[in-house]
């Protein structure tokens, strides 16, 4: 089956973007903020206890995260001027509303990201999605006072509805589609919805769970992929989203390198930190259709 979800359109033949201010790259910085089921099996540290009711190891692992290391990384961002895009899961704002409090305080931006991190986002009939993502948005206007405008699947999953279902309830964008350094429209039926840059490698669980990566090489991960970005940008507009959870990037081995890459990349003239919810609204105006 062809691919009808976005068209093809190589960035060569594009049209010249300006970033706000001259900038030549738009990074910001997408921490998920997750709720885990208690005791039921996801991504564990130890496969060997996973099915285990209960399971420290692996749910203490996870659970590490809204405690101490989303805090650990909200510090390390305001201390480099990088505003923080809170990508939530919708039972997050039920289990702890604290995290609300003090988001809502620190002026988070907050993007909707399912149910909660153990429940995938698949298998779904449209009408049965609508009447999910629609529960999840009045979610969040209950619990934040905003309609969230930008969706991430828990772990990028969706259906073959999902862009068109996001366009119809009055989402802005979607971060599911890692395929490229700059936004762009996917194909909906009506309105119109956006593509933002994230990354599917510039991000803790494929480099440091997946591939076993040390802290120093997340740190130089993302200085590397920054450095290329940077210098394209000098030619047309570029877009580095860095993905990290509070229970890998939060733990102190490995906070202390992103506050060493981040800062990297504060040290930069002609870089806009900024949010994902503010890097749709720019390509709106700049590429309205």
């Amino acid at each position: 089956m062809d691919n009808t979800l976005y068209d093809y359109s190589p960035i060569v033949r594009r049209p010249k973007l300006e970033l706000p201010d001259g900038a030549r790259v738009a990074v910001w910085v997408g921490v998920n903020v997750e709720h885990y089921v208690f005791g039921r099996p996801a991504l564990s540290l130890a496969q060997f206890t996973a099915e285990l009711v209960p399971d420290p190891t692996n749910y203490g692992w996870r659970d590490y995260g809204p405690r101490v290391g989303l805090w650990r990384l909200a510090r390390i961002l305001e201390q480099h001027g990088f505003p923080l895009s809170a990508i939530t899961n919708s039972e997050v704002l039920e289990q702890y509303p604290e995290i609300v409090e003090e988001g809502n305080r620190r002026g988070w931006t907050w993007v909707a990201h399912g149910i909660n991190n153990s429940t995938w986002h698949v298998g779904m009939e449209r009408d049965d999605e609508v009447a999910l993502v629609r529960g999840i948005v009045e979610r969040f206007e209950q619990a934040v006072g905003t309609r969230p405008k930008g969706w991430l699947g828990p772990a990028l999953t969706s259906t073959m509805n999902t862009t068109a279902v996001l366009a119809e309830l009055g989402f802005t964008y979607t971060l599911d589609w890692a395929v490229d350094d700059q936004p762009f429209d996917m194909n909906v039926p009506s309105g119109r919805l956006l593509s933002v840059p994230y990354s599917s490698e510039v991000n803790d669980i494929p480099l440091n769970h997946l591939h076993h990566a040390s802290g120093p090489e997340l740190r130089d991960a993302i200085i590397d992929q920054f450095e290329v970005l940077y210098e394209e940008g000098a030619e047309t507009a570029r877009v580095l989203g860095i993905g990290l959870h509070p229970f890998l990037a939060g733990q102190p081995f490995r906070a202390k390198y992103v506050a060493e890459a981040l800062a990297h990349i504060a040290s930069h003239e002609g870089v806009w930190k900024t949010t994902s919810d503010e890097i749709a609204d720019w390509y709106l105006k700049a590429a309205p259709r």
